[in-house]
């Protein structure tokens, strides 16, 4: 199975489902209609859906005004995520309507695990996973360098995430330093694996890094009993992935509603 229709399908009935059937840490999962709403104590809100949402008009310019109502009451702010293959087409316009704000757009990609295990050859570089906090601060600053601006949230992140056995933290040094980092999450009870947090110093990029951690994590999700790597892409990203074999099948945009 590798062309993008036969992709997309097990996506949609596998991976965007996960979302909210199993949600992380201590969330609250709540149904309206055919969305999913998934709130946290601290942190930001998600709402999503399937691919057809089967309300229209009025009546989906009222379900976007409850998910706004009760993210503002909360005083939190929340995502709505969408695909560019979903249904109605005129959703995300009526979310701008309704005062939720578009985010970047990614290419989702998938791939066959086992088309990406080929080795690659590093020079002087060296991959290891870890779940050690000095080294989850250490990578957390490389991707604040490589990625031009401050990521440091993501340091409580992985802290959390740091024991987690379906979360591979795999980090690349040379020279005594981390110069690239990327994890593996295994979405569970599913075919699929995501790649997340990619990010090489501008030095060291071109030298294979990049694709020897796909191939590492690639690695790992066989070894789990896992088929599919799916990637939501940026525009540096994407070709690359599409030359290692990722195929593209829909993009996505998250919505997010601030409350004043």
């Amino acid at each position: 199975m590798t062309d993008a229709a036969a992709l997309l399908s097990a996506f949609d009935a596998q991976a965007r489902p996960a979302e909210w059937e199993f949600p992380e840490g201590d969330a609250t999962v709540d149904r309206d209609g055919p969305l999913f709403r998934v709130s946290w104590p601290n942190r930001r809100g998600f709402v999503a859906g399937p691919p057809d949402l089967g309300v229209e008009g009025d009546a989906l310019d009222e379900l976007i005004a409850r998910q706004r109502d009760f993210f503002t009451a909360r005083r939190q702010s929340a995502e709505w995520k969408t695909w560019s293959h979903d249904r109605p087409a005129d959703l995300p316009d009526r979310l701008v309507a309704a005062g939720f704000t578009p985010e970047d757009t990614e290419t989702v990609v998938i791939g066959l695990a086992e088309d990406m295990v080929a080795p690659v050859p590093l020079d002087g570089i060296v991959l290891r996973e870890t779940r050690h906090w000095a080294d989850i601060q250490r990578l957390v600053a490389a991707s604040s360098e490589a990625f031009g601006k401050d990521v440091s949230f993501l340091i409580d992140y992985l802290i959390a995430k740091k024991d987690d056995p379906d979360t591979v933290i795999v980090v690349a040094e040379a020279e005594g330093r981390i110069v690239s980092s990327a994890r593996l999450e295994i979405v569970p009870e599913t075919d699929f694996c995501g790649l997340w947090g990619g990010s090489t110093l501008r030095e060291w990029r071109g030298r294979g890094i990049y694709r020897a951690l796909v191939a590492h994590r690639a690695r790992v999700a066989l070894a789990r009993g896992r088929k599919y790597l799916q990637v939501d892409a940026s525009e540096d990203s994407r070709p690359i992935l599409e030359r290692l074999g990722f195929v593209p099948v829909t993009t996505t945009t998250g919505f997010v509603w601030r409350p004043r």
